[in-house]
């Protein structure tokens, strides 16, 4: 596969007109501009997204953990009551059966 340029400013322009070329162009233009500025930005921006999805990551494994004992505790209630009806339904037929008096 060939790499032929002539397609792919073409392909570009066909998906994105003129305005698309004109944004590109103008980009690279101003790049040197105002790229300092940005990056000086940029970083605090970065480590406050970082913070914000450590801090996101560390509440949600937090609720996650409480969801996950809550059910748990769910759980083993259910099975108790299920081990409760379980026993009471086999001593049943013992206690009204006429011979266990």
């Amino acid at each position: 596969m060939s790499f032929d340029l002539k397609d792919l400013v073409g392909d570009f322009v066909e998906e994105f007109g003129l305005p698309g070329v004109a944004i590109g162009v103008g980009a690279i233009v101003l790049a040197p501009v105002l790229g300092p500025p940005l990056a000086k930005l940029g970083k605090p921006a970065a480590k406050l997204a970082i913070k914000t999805g450590l801090v996101v990551y560390d509440k949600g494994k937090t609720l996650w953990s409480e969801a996950g004992e809550a059910l748990e505790d769910l759980v083993a209630e259910t099975r108790a009551e299920l081990a409760e009806v379980q026993a009471k339904k086999a001593l049943a037929p013992v206690e009204s059966s006429p011979d266990a008096l």
